[in-house]
């Protein structure tokens, strides 16, 4: 691309070449231009000297229909001071907001954009030196006709089932705890945060984990302000912390994403034809959570055919496989529950640990 500086000075080669003698086509196909150009900018030179070279301005001479300068004085001022958009102004100065609108972008005063804060640090799984101290948190919506087939759609729907599944799985060992729900709102995912993190403590477990989630309303959205309240209020209680995987970044989330997949080909496939109501769909999925923990090899990273929870075991835990047994709920029912008798754990300003009050509905004997 041309440096508009350098312009004038190639338009004067073509002129110089002219006086030359050069034929207009030859100096056409030198410049590689047309031979309209080249006769412009002849003619041009004849008549003005050297100085008609530079390209002249294309602003209209007369625009009837432009804005009083006393007007778009008031539009800057008030921009200035206030920095309103363009519907306040037009409020506040009685102008149309368009006419407020090509003022402002006439004389290029940008919009207000504040710097979206984000809320991280995310870690990598394999960064992780300890188990559950990262957890890779997601939710799976059951219902995919490409995943599982129109046939278990359907059977899925008819029996109507919870669709969506909550998951938690430990970075290192690949261990993993389940639950369900009609809806994906946000109380349902602290009652998950609280069940999960209430089992963990029960088990002596007291490192601080970190809940690694995506950006789903469920887990909070992207406001920073609600993430750190949510972190803050629920989460520390517990010893945890909420984290976010960048977005775009599915690498952060890779080993939960991956156990979905293994999900519907070893579990919602072979199981759903055989599952005539709800509870038949609990107690199936409670198995399935059981054997993936205790029975089933895993050959991903640093895994080398163990189960998760061999792999658990060998950072000295010696856990037996009723570890693997973590209570399956659907938590739209005790959400209702928690909300309806323990109201105070939901509202702004709770100091409670949440740990008591869901060991109190789930009856899990609690070691804090």
């Amino acid at each position: 691309m041309t440096d508009k500086k350098s312009i004038p000075q190639l338009r004067m080669k073509f002129i110089r070449a002219y006086n030359q003698g050069v034929s207009v086509s030859e100096i056409a196909r030198r410049f590689n231009t047309s031979r309209n150009v080249i006769n412009k900018w002849v003619k041009r030179c004849e008549h003005s000297g050297s100085d008609a070279l530079s390209d002249k301005s294309r602003k209209p001479k007369h625009s009837p229909n432009k804005t009083d300068e006393s007007i778009q004085q008031k539009i800057l001022e008030l921009r200035a001071k206030t920095s309103w958009g363009r519907k306040r102004l037009s409020k506040a100065l009685g102008i149309n907001q368009w006419t407020v609108r090509n003022v402002l972008r006439q004389n290029h005063v940008k919009k207000n954009s504040k710097q979206r804060r984000v809320f991280y640090p995310a870690h990598w799984a394999w960064e992780v030196k300890l188990p559950f101290s990262l957890a890779q948190v997601d939710t799976k919506h059951i219902l995919d006709k490409a995943a599982i087939g129109k046939y278990n759609y359907t059977h899925f729907s008819r029996l109507h089932l919870p669709p969506y599944q909550w998951t938690f799985l430990d970075a290192i060992t690949r261990f993993r705890f389940l639950a369900f729900s009609y809806e994906l709102t946000q109380t349902n995912g602290l009652l998950f945060v609280a069940a999960v993190m209430s089992w963990l403590r029960s088990w002596s477990i007291v490192e601080q984990v970190h809940w690694q989630e995506d950006w789903g309303q469920e887990f909070g959205g992207d406001d920073y302000n609600k993430l750190n309240s949510l972190n803050e209020k629920y989460y520390k209680p517990f010893n945890a912390v909420l984290n976010r995987a960048p977005k775009g970044r599915k690498g952060y989330q890779g080993r939960v994403e991956r156990s979905h997949r293994t999900d519907d080909e070893e579990f919602y496939l072979p199981i759903i034809p055989k599952v005539n109501s709800t509870e038949e769909f609990i107690n199936y999925a409670k198995l399935w959570q059981y054997y993936y923990n205790s029975k089933r090899y895993h050959f991903g990273y640093k895994m080398d055919g163990k189960t998760p929870l061999e792999r658990l075991n060998e950072y000295g835990f010696n856990f037996s496989d009723t570890f693997s047994l973590f209570p399956i709920l659907i938590l739209d029912n005790l959400s209702t529950k928690l909300v309806k008798n323990y109201n105070s754990f939901f509202l702004p300003g709770n100091d409670l640990l949440a740990p008591y009050i869901i060991g109190k509905i789930m009856k899990i004997p609690l070691i804090i």
